[in-house]
């Protein structure tokens, strides 16, 4: 077992070190140029779009709304990374982490743009009639057959992958969180949130979309409310916090307090690699939700599935990074949730570790929703649609289990498969990188918006 665990962290190392997160990077800043800068000049049009599409057009096809498409993106995206992976980075990046995690943000809107466009453009029909895409369809339908191997193997990191990061360490997360902060029981929250889990997925995407499309948007407000409380209480601090983002993005920082210091290469790896965690552009997984929603078009789909990237770690990975610094929390030594829950708790003593706890656990359970229809969409590429209710029923009987076992393990081997699919995601990406500049041209030469 030590072996496999010493194979599996060198595995680990290598898929998340320095070339991968260059190789992403890079990815997403050629895509951009490839695009000439168009996901950050059309923000606004993504906003405008999401808003027109929280009901299907007539001629539209597809499950659910693009709406909830996007919420159903960002069930899966808004989860632990937001409170304890941005910890995390500052804690062992300093605060020049956050600026990377923007950068990241940025250039991530490029790539689940085109992650978008081409899992709606080579989408499907399921055995039952459904539309079914994603980057595996996308290789191949849009590769061929020859590179058919390559969507094999992104189905099978996703289908395994989900039930780590996806369910079993989420639910370990909340069982955490709520253990304590407010004395329940481990398998009491395993056991509840199983109940809870299999009404929502039981039911199918249909289900899913109409839970993310009430839920997400109030978890969302509620969590960058609570934190602007939090920035108005050390308001005083916020300037120099942003000097100490820009500053130590690019010079190192000397140990103080509990804090370790760190060079601005940890500051940029931390950064680049805890943002893409939250956002998770490069994997691949936000085409696999939107290609369920009713659209006529791939390119509407991109720039609405691109607003994930943009709410998620622009806007509430940002909030959770300057609460811990203007707060001066991150020179004590605390890391991961705790870190946050420590920022949230200076601002409102008494209640803010309980806020904090609360967050965590709506967007562990969010995540948990969003991912059971990534690893079920790998699941019908790989055996077809009668994987489907075996799936969902394994799904659910995984999350108390997840609640009460130690996933030390687990955690590493679902992180490491996690970033093995930027692998075959990527791939396609580049290769297919003309067929979205072509679609997108046409696009914006008919559709004035």
């Amino acid at each position: 077992m030590e072996a496999l665990n010493n194979l599996v962290n060198s595995v680990n190392g290598l898929v998340w070190g320095p070339p991968m997160l260059v190789l992403i990077l890079g990815t997403g800043f050629f895509l951009m140029v490839m695009l000439k800068f168009m996901p950050l000049l059309r923000i606004g049009t993504g906003f405008g779009l999401m808003w027109r599409g929280r009901e299907p057009g007539e001629a539209e096809t597809g499950q659910i709304s693009p709406f909830q498409a996007l919420m159903t993106c960002l069930a899966a995206t808004v989860g632990t990374g937001n409170i304890a992976g941005v910890a995390t980075a500052v804690f062992l990046g300093g605060p020049g982490a956050l600026f990377w995690m923007w950068c990241t943000a940025l250039v991530g809107m490029a790539t689940k743009y085109c992650e978008v466009v081409l899992a709606v453009h080579y989408r499907e029909l399921d055995g039952r009639g459904e539309h079914i895409g994603g980057p595996m369809y996308a290789i191949k339908n849009g590769l061929g057959k020859h590179w058919a191997w390559l969507g094999v193997l992104f189905a099978i990191f996703g289908g395994f992958a989900g039930f780590g990061i996806g369910n079993m360490v989420q639910v370990n997360s909340m069982a955490d969180a709520l253990e304590t902060t407010f004395s329940i029981p481990g398998w009491l929250t395993g056991v509840a949130t199983m109940v809870l889990v299999g009404l929502v997925i039981l039911g199918g995407i249909k289900r899913i979309g109409k839970v993310a499309a009430s839920l997400v948007p109030f978890m969302c407000v509620a969590y960058i409310i609570a934190s602007i409380v939090v920035l108005v209480v050390f308001a005083e601090a916020i300037p120099t916090a942003f000097d100490l983002i820009f500053e130590h993005a690019f010079t190192p920082i000397a140990a103080t307090g509990g804090f370790a210091g760190a060079a601005v290469m940890a500051a940029i790896r931390f950064g680049v690699a805890r943002g893409i965690f939250s956002n998770e552009a490069g994997l691949g997984t936000a085409g696999i939700a939107q290609a369920a929603g009713t659209t006529t078009s791939s390119v509407r789909s991109g720039l609405i599935g691109m607003l994930g990237t943009f709410i998620d770690t622009l806007i509430i990975c940002s909030m959770t990074g300057l609460a811990i610094i203007c707060s001066g929390v991150w020179t004590g030594g605390e890391s991961g949730a705790a870190l946050s829950a420590a920022a949230f708790e200076a601002a409102m003593p008494g209640i803010g570790g309980a806020i904090l706890s609360i967050a965590l656990v709506i967007f562990a359970f969010t995540t948990i929703l969003g991912w059971s229809y990534y690893g079920e969409r790998c699941w019908v590429f790989l055996v077809g649609t009668r994987a489907i209710w075996p799936f969902r029923v394994v799904w659910v009987l995984a999350v108390p289990f997840g609640a009460i076992a130690q996933l030390d393990f687990a955690w590493l081997l679902a992180d490491t498969l996690n970033g093995l699919m930027a692998i075959p995601n990527l791939i396609s990406l580049l290769l297919l990188s003309p067929v979205v500049v072509k679609l997108t041209r046409e696009y914006f030469a008919a559709n004035r918006v």
